[in-house]
């Protein structure tokens, strides 16, 4: 088994954030391809996602390439930190609204 974009992602993730020793990728592997779960700090939260969620579509498509690169499909997962919830509330928008942009997220990414 290859892990090469498991690599990849910490190599990246840890290179733009502050607290590097909290950041953990988790790779599953099933018929839907490669899924590569990441946890970071709370606080380099930000860093990860970037304005208007530029900076993980990126790392996002950068997966991708490694994954054809690799012959798999590669998807990430970033994982809510505890207590994330309550930013986007502060700014305005219940996590239901959060979570519906996520998806529409997703599915803007799907058409790539």
């Amino acid at each position: 088994m290859n892990n090469a974009d498991q690599a990849f992602l910490e190599y990246v993730i840890k290179a733009l954030v502050d607290n590097p020793d909290k950041v953990k990728v988790a790779r599953t592997v099933d018929e839907m391809g490669v899924l590569l779960t990441l946890d970071v700090d709370a606080a380099d939260m930000g860093k990860i996602i970037g304005r208007q969620g530029n900076t993980a579509k990126s790392i996002r498509t950068l997966l991708r390439v490694v994954g054809m690169k690799n012959n798999s499909r590669v998807n990430l997962k970033i994982n809510e930190p505890v207590g994330g919830l309550r930013s986007a509330e502060h700014a305005g928008m219940s996590a239901a609204q959060s979570a519906s942009k996520t998806v529409d997220e997703a599915m803007a990414d799907l058409n790539l």
